[in-house]
């Protein structure tokens, strides 16, 4: 029998129970893996507290991201075999040892890129190659803001960013996360916390402000993100970590020079199989360049998901957190 982590009623992290779960066995187009690492992500507490909701209802497994190797596979799943290393992003179910998964939702993991690396890297690596490539295709000499620049996706976006030409603002809450926001790629850095980020974006700029605005943190950083903005800029709201925004008057857009805004989901970026391989080809080839590095700076025991919960709840992380199984 293998262990996984279950929440059986939302609420903080001692809602996850590790408590032991029958994986199953794969049926057609199916896989059954063992996970070798999980990634930990913001996203995951949204499942835990309700305000995001599960898709099939409670119990719940979490988690969105994991790399592991074929332990068997279902009928009419004739490109994966036993001992295949693959990778995965979905939206619930990876806080396991074990799961059967569909195969159409599975990359292989190319030689070079750790199991460690491949569980950290798949929603947030892909995220940014969307948010960068897609919602907003930034070029060379673009002026860009990311919130949250010493989190997982920030990271990764911060690295891929500045090898692509732009100027990179980026916003952390510490001294600490300001030098190592400065070493994955952000030119700028402005401590929130100790200053207005609005204004030090139209001083860093020159007035100019913003073309773009990639903001995970939602209310507490929504009106300030939109001030950041120059007329007919964009602000891709992608997360809301602080809590959700609240309702706003659209003619707060025009009132702000005629601004634009979406909120987009990795997986509907990644919904078909095409899309999905051109985007962690994507992802697999700037990392093989070393032009993006994944920083894998927490481990926790798949057992300790609760913990590894309160230290990313209290901006304790930074880059890329994995649960080790």
């Amino acid at each position: 029998m293998s262990k996984a982590i279950l929440i059986r009623e939302h609420g903080g992290p001692e809602v996850l129970r590790y408590e032991d779960h029958d994986a199953g066995r794969p049926g057609k187009g199916q896989v059954l893996i063992r996970h070798t690492a999980v990634g930990l992500n913001f996203i995951d507490v949204y499942f835990r507290t309700g305000l995001y909701p599960a898709p099939a209802g409670l119990p719940l497994i979490a988690g969105g991201e994991a790399a592991g190797e074929v332990l068997e596979t279902g009928e009419g799943v004739d490109w994966l075999k036993p001992g295949d290393r693959v990778a995965y992003t979905v939206p619930v179910g990876a806080y396991a040892q074990q799961r059967v998964i569909a195969a159409d939702r599975l990359v292989k993991v190319p030689e070079g890129i750790s199991d460690d690396e491949a569980a950290g890297m798949m929603l947030k690596g892909m995220t940014a190659e969307y948010l960068l490539r897609r919602t907003f295709a930034v070029k060379p000499g673009d002026i860009v803001l990311y919130h949250a620049a010493a989190g997982g996706v920030g990271l990764i976006f911060g690295q891929w960013a500045r090898a692509l030409g732009v100027t990179l603002i980026g916003t952390v809450g510490s001294a600490e996360k300001v030098e190592l926001a400065k070493a994955h790629g952000y030119e700028h850095v402005i401590n929130y916390r100790e200053e207005d980020f609005a204004a030090r974006v139209k001083d860093i700029t020159g007035g100019k402000k913003c073309d773009v605005v990639y903001d995970s943190v939602g209310k507490d950083t929504f009106e300030g993100s939109l001030d950041s903005l120059k007329v007919r800029g964009m602000l891709v709201s992608f997360g809301q970590s602080s809590g959700p925004i609240p309702p706003f008057s659209m003619g707060l857009l025009s009132q702000k020079g005629s601004l634009y805004t979406t909120r987009p989901t990795l997986f509907q970026y990644i919904a078909t199989r095409e899309e999905l391989e051109e985007s962690a080809g994507a992802l697999f080839d700037v990392v093989k360049s070393g032009a993006v590095k994944i920083a894998v700076n927490q481990r926790y025991a798949l057992a300790d998901a609760a913990q590894a919960h309160i230290d990313l709840e209290a901006r304790k992380t930074t880059g890329t957190t994995v649960l080790l199984p």
